[in-house]
């Protein structure tokens, strides 16, 4: 071989050696971008809320995911390619009735925003120390409204409903939690149940609210979540673990 020919083949490896160089150098940060904005979320998060009432005790309580220890309470919720209409709820136990008033379900849009915008409102009414919960809106009775929804932006303080007189808004348990949609693969829905046995009141539980007794685990992460993450209630209300329980919804 010449050395004019030895020349040429050196400076033509040399170009392709840094051509290669560069096209890894603009296939990395392309790579760092998907993993940063994370896949797209995508159908509805159908989000059931089931109510029931003993009127023996006169003692409301709520359930947005089906309790680990008894699926008499059980709710429908679950992300699929269609939205519900009619929340799917449990019969009760015979004593804690549903009460379809304060039923709901709301079918949340995945695709329509960044942020999953959880809103918790705690109703409580003084006179006979009994409380409930919304996350979405009850289908027969708009004073327990709630603002959640999925959005572009990030929301930080709830937007609850009036009550109806009685039953008013309780700041100390109510909370909003804005939850990354492209931070992870699942939604872990943690619901924690807590009873008063000196009230013989129920409480329940699924966004962090100012009062972090009653903390709970529920967030978007790359782990599907198996066992409930319950604050330890106020030493007056303590957890109960069959009514307690979490719901790992894949987001795609």
């Amino acid at each position: 071989m010449t050395r004019w020919t030895v020349s040429r083949a050196r400076r033509l490896m040399l170009t392709v050696t840094v051509g290669a160089c560069a096209l890894a150098a603009t296939a990395a940060p392309a790579a760092a971008q998907d993993r940063e904005t994370g896949a797209a979320a995508s159908g509805y998060l159908n989000l059931h809320q089931c109510a029931y009432y003993a009127s023996s005790l006169d003692d409301h309580f709520s359930t947005f995911v089906t309790p680990s220890g008894d699926n008499r309470y059980a709710t429908g919720t679950k992300r699929s390619a269609t939205a519900d209409t009619t929340a799917s709820c449990g019969s009760g136990n015979g004593n804690h009735n549903p009460v379809p008033l304060l039923h709901g379900v709301k079918a949340l849009n995945l695709g329509a925003g960044r942020y999953l915008n959880l809103q918790q409102c705690d109703y409580y009414r003084s006179a006979s120390t009994d409380r409930f919960t919304t996350l979405v809106t009850p289908s027969g009775d708009g004073r327990y409204s709630t603002g959640t929804k999925v959005s572009p932006t990030p929301e930080t303080t709830p937007t609850c409903g009036p009550g109806n007189g009685s039953h008013l808004p309780n700041p100390g348990l109510s909370g909003a939690l804005a939850l990354d949609l492209t931070a992870g693969r699942y939604l872990n829905l943690h619901q924690c149940v807590y009873y008063s046995e000196r009230h013989a009141s129920h409480l329940t539980s699924v966004v962090t609210a100012p009062d972090t007794r009653y903390r709970t685990g529920t967030k978007v992460s790359d782990t599907a979540d198996t066992r409930p993450d319950c604050g330890p209630g106020n030493g007056d209300y303590v957890l109960i673990p069959i009514l307690s329980a979490v719901k790992a919804l894949p987001l795609t």
